[in-house]
């Protein structure tokens, strides 16, 4: 649901439609008012109604380390050079012509080997080596288990968007966070199980909101867009009438729905509408509070940076306080959306992008996210919510070693960097490694298959066993590849 229906109109006579199909497009709106109207009496202790069937039962079959999943996503393609994976070659040859081969690039405007402009130092017990322009998450450096083998097989963005968030380079394959929905249900009925922050004016990455579709999978597990700082902040979230005059209504539309739903079988697109507008009339009380952050103490507003001067620091802080919050409600999957920076080569979509003016690009980019996710990192530790949460730090790929122009770096699916902390992550750590040009994967080369393999095995399900049969063929979210890491506790 990427945003809460709207109130309905109501449904037209039972006569004024012909077939099944042509009465669902007039008033589908009528049979989640089926619903709604019992809802209207619940208690707000019912009990959850987890709509996992057998078959994704049956793919629970490893102990959960972890309940929830917070995606921080580096839309653009963050430089692993220049983060979390030091090269000392690469200033030591600075200038110099690159004595391996090249690939062809997205843009072919390959220059000279590009030293980081950013220092690299060892933190925490581990001796982590993290670059100068995160120094709160260097803070946080024993959470970390770092990736620095990733490759991707797709080299322009919104491709690799699709590939990242769901296993294959084009529109209509759920997503990660959907098929986590799919998986594991609900825990809370008044919340979706998968949402989707943005604030300060952020935008989806390139490839737009079908990267957060529920793609072929029933429709209440699409994300639902929470726009963190705005009113209301779902769509639609407030009702046109009061709840007594929407009890009414509901009623009179009941009166004609429950006859032709009861005809209807176990339809599932009936069903997954249903949910939604069950989910989307609890969530007009459940956001309201959410999103009231008056609550939360002056140490926790400074933990995030909440009131930094920098707005795109003080969005991003509420978008990371935010899901905090969502998860220890159970929302099931969060991801967080970063904002441009108005430097360098980067767009709305892509802010990390830097094929010009890197080192500044960078750097606006980093103070934007470094803080607010280590006050996450530590928030959530403190809280007790560190073990159960597992979080993600990503990029759809990482950069050249070499320049574009004379102070960009270029597209690189070949070898690029990603971290993971929480739920059952053996922090402190690094897994796999690139050649001494940060160019190439060398050492245990990973995929993004294995990535999700790894989450949903923390999760406790088995990656292999969670299809969902469509068009004929049993899909997954690893399709038929995919090895669980070894970065676990």
């Amino acid at each position: 649901m990427y945003g809460s229906p709207s109130s309905p109109a109501i449904a037209p006579r039972v006569g004024a439609c012909g077939s099944r199909r042509q009465w669902l497009q007039r008033c589908s709106s009528g049979f989640g008012l089926v619903a709604l109207s019992h809802l209207l009496a619940q208690s707000a202790d019912a009990p959850v109604n987890d709509a996992a069937d057998a078959s994704k039962h049956a793919a629970r079959r490893f102990p959960s380390r972890a309940k929830s999943v917070i995606l921080c996503y580096m839309s653009g393609g963050l430089s692993h050079v220049d983060s979390f994976d030091p090269k000392p070659l690469l200033n030591q040859r600075h200038g110099e012509d690159m004595p391996l081969k090249i690939e062809r690039t997205q843009f072919n405007q390959n220059g000279k080997i590009f030293g980081s402009p950013f220092r690299f130092a060892r933190h925490g017990e581990s001796g982590l080596e993290i670059s100068s322009i995160f120094p709160e998450i260097a803070g946080c450096a024993d959470e970390l288990a770092v990736v620095r083998s990733m490759t991707t097989h797709v080299n322009e963005h919104a491709q690799g968007n699709f590939v990242m968030h769901t296993g294959f380079p084009f529109l209509g394959h759920p997503s990660a966070g959907a098929w986590i929905s799919y998986g594991l249900g609900s825990v809370n009925e008044n919340l979706p199980t998968y949402v989707v922050l943005q604030s300060g004016g952020a935008v989806a990455p390139h490839g737009g909101v079908g990267l957060f579709s529920n793609g072929f999978l029933p429709g209440e597990h699409q994300a639902s867009i929470l726009k963190a700082d705005a009113e209301p902040p779902i769509a639609n979230l407030h009702p046109a009438q009061d709840l007594d005059a929407q009890a009414r209504r509901l009623e009179f539309v009941r009166n004609l729905d429950t006859t032709f739903a009861a005809t209807t079988g176990d339809d599932p697109g009936i069903e997954a509408a249903i949910k939604n507008y069950e989910t989307a009339f609890r969530m007009q009380s459940a956001i309201p509070e959410l999103v009231d952050l008056r609550g939360e103490t002056e140490a926790t507003r400074r933990l995030y940076g909440l009131d930094d001067p920098v707005p795109q620091k003080a969005a991003y802080a509420r978008q990371a306080l935010l899901a905090r919050r969502l998860v220890e409600q159970g929302v099931r999957f969060v991801e967080l959306s970063c904002l441009t920076h108005g430097i360098g080569a980067g767009g709305a979509a892509n802010p990390w992008d830097q094929h010009g003016d890197l080192e500044k690009g960078h750097r606006a980019m980093a103070h934007q996210v470094d803080q607010p996710i280590a006050g996450l990192l530590r928030d959530l530790r403190n809280r007790g919510l560190l073990e159960e949460t597992l979080v993600i730090f990503t990029g759809e790929f990482g950069r050249t070693p070499f320049s574009q122009g004379s102070n960009g770096r270029d597209h690189n699916p070949m070898g690029f960097s990603l971290w993971l902390a929480g739920g059952g992550i053996r922090g402190g750590t690094v897994y796999g490694a690139t050649d001494d040009f940060g160019y190439r994967a060398i050492e245990n080369p990973t995929t993004i298959y294995d990535l999700w393999a790894t989450v949903l095995h923390q999760l406790g399900i088995d990656h292999e066993a969670l299809t969902f049969r469509s068009g004929g063929r049993d899909f997954r979210l690893t399709d038929v590849y995919g090895h669980v890491l070894p970065i676990l506790a």
